[in-house]
């Protein structure tokens, strides 16, 4: 089907790369030498970045629905792990990421908190949630969902946080500086060309993807913060692969290619060319279409812990999996978890055979092993096995 052109790929250009640099304040109390440095809370105004707010229209996107889709599950259910987006470029990748991240709600931060915790359950391990006074309940405020990206040519203190040298020197002070793993927490952290990540920040990534926690200790600070994102990265294939540990990390992993036919190729000129013209008339044209799908993400939420997951069904994914030869246990857990997701997106209440069919390939195409004498593509061998298990 159709896709977002090359310039809408450039749409985001000046998206969120992680915390602003904060005023400096004399009056802030120092902070004993033995104890995790906090954050102050004018620092922590600032640091929740947000998305474009005249982002391009998620529901105006051409095609592209399995790229779609997958993004909406990861919505519904952050804890399937992401999405891995491989494709042409200019095919309206890192738009899909910021349009969708713009059409959710703003979400409740506790006020000050520079880790973006939400006040109706905020983390102990939060250094600044967890030194509240106990009974005290914590005021809110509204943020949007922060999208936050991580460039290739970052440094590990600039993505775990590290010692704010500045009020080092002038104030002696050892404060923390929070990274963009911290302004990513309940929102996305989006890495464009994820396969040439460099293998010190992949190693990070995973331990934080693992532990839900991001662990600091250097310069004499020993700090850790809460860091659960939605981690979506995109890539072109022709420029190499990722790690297996990573590429194992991703809940669902979609393709995306440039569309062969006139009609969408048009369309997709067009539209463009209609946003460029005139965002905001271009954005309201689309008002009521987004409204939509945003009711439709919310009511997913709201029924994800509904939908049923029947013994069947469960053993259906495991046959797929068995039959792919899928290492470990990831696989069958990614897919029905991305089933039940996709379930409550279209307002079914149990999990069955055709919701397994239709999101297999983006949850088990990743997680295949390769066979050099079989040249046969991943989706191609997991539509065999669709065919194989549960029949034509």
């Amino acid at each position: 089907m159709g896709a977002v052109s090359v310039a809408a790929g450039r749409v985001m250009d000046g998206a969120v790369s992680g915390f602003q640099p904060a005023n400096r304040s004399g009056q802030e109390a120092q902070l004993s030498r033995r104890a995790a440095p906090r954050p102050s809370a004018e620092r922590a105004e600032k640091a929740i970045p947000s998305p474009r707010r005249n982002a391009y229209p998620f529901s105006a996107i051409v095609g592209q629905e399995e790229m779609k889709r997958a993004l909406m599950i990861a919505a519904v259910d952050p804890s399937i792990g992401g999405v891995l987006v491989f494709g042409d470029r200019g095919t309206g990748k890192s738009t899909a990421v910021r349009s969708l991240a713009a059409l959710l709600p703003e979400m409740a931060v506790v006020a000050g908190c520079p880790f973006a915790c939400d006040p109706v359950a905020p983390l102990a391990s939060c250094s600044h949630c967890g030194a509240l006074p106990k009974g005290r309940k914590a005021e809110k405020r509204m943020v949007p969902v922060p999208v936050v990206d991580l460039p290739l040519g970052t440094t590990e203190d600039r993505l775990a946080g590290a010692l704010d040298i500045e009020r080092a020197l002038a104030q002696g002070i050892k404060a923390f500086e929070p990274g963009l793993l911290a302004a990513a927490h309940r929102g996305f952290l989006y890495i464009d060309e994820v396969n040439l990540l460099e293998d010190h920040l992949v190693d990070l990534l995973l331990d934080v993807a693992a532990s839900g926690e991001n662990v600091v200790e250097r310069e004499g600070i020993s700090l850790r913060h809460p860091a659960r994102f939605v981690l979506i990265g995109s890539g072109n294939p022709e420029e190499g692969e990722l790690r297996p540990q990573l590429l194992d990390r991703f809940g669902l992993s979609v393709e995306v290619t440039t569309p062969t036919d006139l009609a969408s190729r048009v369309e997709v000129v067009c539209r463009r060319d209609a946003y460029d013209r005139d965002a905001s008339g271009f954005i309201k044209q689309w008002a009521e279409d987004e409204a939509r799908t945003r009711e439709t993400v919310l009511a997913g939420r709201k029924r994800l812990s509904s939908v049923t997951l029947p013994l069947g069904t469960i053993e259906q994914a495991a046959k797929l999996c068995m039959a792919l030869g899928t290492d470990g246990l990831r696989g069958e857990l990614t897919l029905v978890r991305a089933a039940r997701a996709l379930a409550a997106l279209e307002g079914d209440l149990e999990v069955g055979t055709e919701h397994l069919r239709r999101i297999a390939a983006s949850a088990l195409r990743h997680r295949l092993r390769r066979n050099p004498l079989d040249e046969t593509v991943a989706t191609t061998r997991v539509e065999k096995a669709l065919e194989d298990v549960f029949g034509p």
